[in-house]
C-alpha cells in the first residue's frame, strides 16, 4: 500500500475511533440528539409552567422596560392551574390585587403571556407616556415574557418587545402586605414638600468623595446626576420603589462595585446603598445648589429686554417644577376662578422697568385678565442671587395706567418672587426649548420658565 493511502485510512480509522467514542460515552449528547426540537420545547414549557406554580406566595418582578430613559415598577404575580393570575403593581396609587388570564405558549422559545388585562398591561398603553420623546410609545411595556431558565431559584425572562431582562423572584407574604409602601417611598424620592429643592449624589470609594447635582423625574420614574467637578460625566438610573428604600437599573458602579440597592433614612430624606471597604452612593439634601452659575447676569441691566416665562401648555408638566409651586399656582387660579397661564418675568423693559406679569385664561386658555407687579432688582455678586423689590401693581402697563390694590389671590404665588432674602437663576436641561429656573433661597419653591430668547 502507497504512503499517502495508508495516511489516508489511518486518518479515517483515528475519526470513526473518536466519533465512536463520543457518542457512546457522552450521554449528554445522546439525551439531546434523541429528542426533537418539539420535544425540547415541551419539556420547557411543563418545566415553566410547573415553576410558576412551584411559590407558595407567587413571584415579584421590578420591571425595568428600558432602563436608559425610565424606571422600574413592581408587580406581584399568583399562578393557579387554571389558567388564572392575581396580580397588583405600583404602577400608580392602586396597588389592589386584580385577577386576569394567562397562557405558557409554544414559538421560537417558551413564554408566559398575560392573554387578558390587567396590571402588566398598564405600561403598554401607547396612549399613557410619562415624556413628551416617549409620545405614542408609552412606557415601553410588555406582556409577553420569553422564558430562558432559573438560576439560584429565580425564573429568567427577555421581554419579547425591547429584549430586556426580567427576573421573577419568589414572592413573599410581606411582598404583597407592603406594596403600597411604595407609594411612601415613592413621594420620599420626589422630595417632601418641607424639605429643600437641591440634591446631590455622592459617590464615595473608599478614598476620596465626589459629588454629582441629582435630579429626578418623577413620572419616568428616573434620575440623572451630573459631575460637579466639569467632566460632563452622567450618572444615568432607573428608579424602582421598595418598603424600605428604592432599586436601581443600572447599578451604579463604584470601585468595580456594582450598588442597586439604596436604604431610606427618614431622618435626613437620604438614600444610601453600602458596599464594602468604605464604598458607598447616597441621595442627599442641601441647602444651596452644588454649583453656582453666573446665569443671574443675564436678569441685569446691560443684558438686554429679557423675558422668561410660566406657560401652562409648555413648562407646567416640567419635572423640575417644585410642588409647591404648583400648589400655590392652584391656589391663585382657585381664588381667581381662572386658570394663570401664565407667569412671566420681563426684564430692562424700554421704559427702564421690571415686573412680573400674570395672565388668567379662560377654559380654552384665551386672555381675560392681566395684572402686573412692578419691581427693582438688585444683584448679590457673591452668592450669585437677585432680589426682586416689590413695587406697584398695575392692570396695564401703558404708562397712564394707575396702581391698583394689590390681588389678594396672588398673594401667596408673588410673595415667594418677591422674599427678602431673594432667587436662584440658573438654566435647566429640558427637551426642545430653552428655560430657566427661579428657585427660592429660603423655601422649597422653584418655577420652570421658558426663555423667549
Amino acid at each position: 500500500m502507497k504512503p499517502k493511502n495508508i495516511l489516508k485510512y489511518l486518518m479515517f480509522a483515528f475519526l470513526a475511533v473518536y466519533v465512536l467514542g463520543a457518542c457512546t460515552n457522552s450521554t449528554e449528547a445522546e439525551q439531546i440528539f434523541d429528542k426533537t426540537p418539539a420535544e425540547r420545547l415541551s419539556e420547557q414549557k411543563k418545566e415553566l409552567n410547573d415553576a410558576l406554580l412551584s411559590s407558595e406566595f407567587g413571584w415579584k418582578a421590578v420591571y425595568f422596560t428600558d432602563d436608559t430613559q425610565l424606571g422600574g415598577f413592581t408587580h406581584l404575580f399568583k399562578f393557579a392551574a387554571n389558567g388564572k393570575v392575581q396580580m397588583a403593581s405600583d404602577f400608580d396609587d392602586d396597588t389592589a390585587v386584580y385577577e386576569s388570564e394567562y397562557d405558557v405558549v409554544l414559538g421560537s422559545t417558551v413564554s408566559v403571556v398575560f392573554t387578558t388585562l390587567n396590571r402588566i398591561h398598564l405600561l403598554s398603553d401607547s396612549n399613557s407616556f410619562p415624556t413628551n420623546a416617549l409620545r405614542g410609545k408609552g412606557y415601553l411595556g410588555d406582556f409577553q415574557f420569553l422564558y430562558y431558565g432559573q438560576e439560584n431559584g429565580d425564573l429568567l425572562f427577555k421581554s419579547n418587545r425591547l429584549v430586556r431582562e426580567v427576573r421573577f423572584v419568589k414572592a413573599t407574604a410581606q411582598d404583597w402586605a407592603d406594596l403600597s409602601k411604595n407609594l411612601i417611598t415613592e413621594k420620599n424620592v420626589i422630595g417632601e414638600p418641607g424639605r429643600p429643592l437641591f440634591r446631590s449624589l455622592e459617590i464615595n470609594d473608599g478614598t476620596k468623595i465626589s459629588k454629582y447635582g441629582f435630579s429626578y423625574a418623577a413620572a419616568a420614574r428616573y434620575a440623572n446626576s451630573t459631575a460637579i467637578d466639569g467632566s460632563g460625566s452622567v450618572i444615568g438610573m432607573g428608579v424602582g420603589f421598595a418598603a424600605t428604600g428604592i432599586v436601581v437599573s443600572p447599578a451604579v458602579t463604584v470601585a468595580g462595585q456594582k450598588l442597586t440597592t439604596f436604604v431610606y433614612n427618614d431622618t435626613d430624606g437620604s438614600f444610601t446603598a453600602t458596599g464594602t471597604g468604605g464604598v458607598s452612593a447616597t441621595i442627599k439634601y442641601n441647602n444651596a445648589p452644588l454649583v453656582l452659575t453666573d446665569d443671574y447676569k443675564l436678569l441685569l441691566p446691560g443684558s438686554g429686554n429679557n423675558v422668561y416665562g410660566y406657560i401652562y401648555t409648555i413648562t407646567k408638566t416640567e419635572a423640575a417644577n417644585s410642588p409647591l409651586f404648583l400648589t400655590l399656582l392652584n391656589n391663585s387660579e382657585q381664588a381667581a376662578g381662572a386658570m394663570l397661564t401664565r407667569v412671566q418675568l420681563w426684564f430692562n423693559n424700554a421704559d427702564g422697568s421690571n415686573y412680573i406679569e400674570y395672565r388668567f385664561g379662560d377654559a380654552n386658555g384665551a386672555t381675560i385678565a392681566r395684572r402686573y407687579h412692578y419691581f427693582t432688582l438688585t444683584a448679590d455678586a457673591a452668592n450669585k442671587t437677585v432680589k426682586l423689590t416689590p413695587g406697584i401693581w398695575k392692570s396695564s402697563t401703558a404708562a397712564t395706567s394707575p396702581a391698583i390694590t394689590a390681588p389678594s389671590f396672588l398673594k401667596e404665588l408673588d410673595d415667594q418672587f418677591m422674599n427678602p432674602q431673594g432667587l436662584y437663576f440658573a438654566k435647566t436641561p429640558v427637551l426642545g426649548y430653552t428655560a430657566y429656573t427661579f428657585t427660592s433661597t429660603i423655601a422649597p419653591f422653584r418655577m420652570v420658565a421658558y426663555s423667549f430668547q
